[in-house]
């Protein structure tokens, strides 16, 4: 079941523009096809507009089929453009196979083996593999062009009053000055801090029962990895709303 709920806000987006920002998809490229046919429904819907898609970045890990969505995101849709945020997941990733070997564990316990399953790679191969056997297998079946487009992921995007970022920014320190080590893993310092950033924040990374609708940001992970509820909000003048997988409350 769908659903959507509309709430008017102070920020705006540019004036003949629609933004629909989705959370945390972890692998989950089922929900990622029905949230999408959602939007695109719901774009057609609405009035003739310029339509983006912002992914906030965590594509990967944890879900069964992180090179599906993947592949659904770089090949975007032909009634929007798409925009890809890194994640820290994403992060992660591109370290190991820019051959710092020693992230590799750290991010087989985020949720990596079951992305390196996705690839191809054996789950008997992954448990019985030396690290550098390991990673030499991931370097040779991630493909060139895959690699080339994680690597040119931005971190950040300013649309209007709305900033997009994976995790969130570090409060007082001004949008532009903020540190890419920030926007992908703050955690507590963002999350607990009711002060104004300078424009309204949408993020993931922290997940919520349902989305968090406040007056300095916007939290969209919903746990779709586990939960099935997959999250985004859509944006246009002033107006806010949100659509899921499941219902939700906000």
């Amino acid at each position: 079941m769908l659903s959507r709920f509309l709430r008017s806000s102070q920020p705006t987006v540019p004036p003949g523009h629609r933004v629909y920002a989705i959370g945390d998809v972890h692998g989950r490229a089922d929900l990622l096809d029905r949230l999408l046919d959602t939007l695109q429904r719901d774009n057609a819907d609405r009035c003739a507009a310029q339509t983006s898609i912002v992914f906030l970045g965590d594509l990967i890990d944890r879900g069964p089929d992180s090179r599906g969505v993947v592949s659904r995101v770089r090949a975007g849709v032909d009634w929007a453009r798409t925009i890809t945020l890194m994640g820290n997941h994403e992060s992660i990733m591109l370290d190991v196979l820019d051959g710092r070997s020693e992230m590799l564990a750290q991010w087989l316990r985020f949720g990596g083996i079951e992305t390196l399953e996705s690839w191809g790679i054996d789950r008997d191969a992954i448990e019985t593999c030396t690290r550098d056997q390991l990673l030499e297998t991931l370097r040779a079946t991630v493909t060139t062009q895959e690699r080339a487009w994680f690597g040119r992921l931005r971190t950040n995007l300013r649309m209007g009053d709305y900033y997009f970022v994976h995790a969130g920014v570090r409060p007082d320190v001004p949008l532009d000055k903020q540190d890419d080590e920030d926007r992908l893993w703050i955690r507590e310092d963002f999350l607990e801090s009711r002060k104004k950033h300078g424009a309204m924040i949408v993020h993931g990374h922290s997940v919520n029962s349902d989305v968090e609708n406040l007056p300095n940001r916007i939290g969209l992970d919903t746990g779709a990895y586990a939960t099935g509820k997959l999250t985004a909000v859509g944006l246009e003048g002033r107006d806010r709303w949100f659509l899921s997988t499941v219902p939700v409350t906000a």
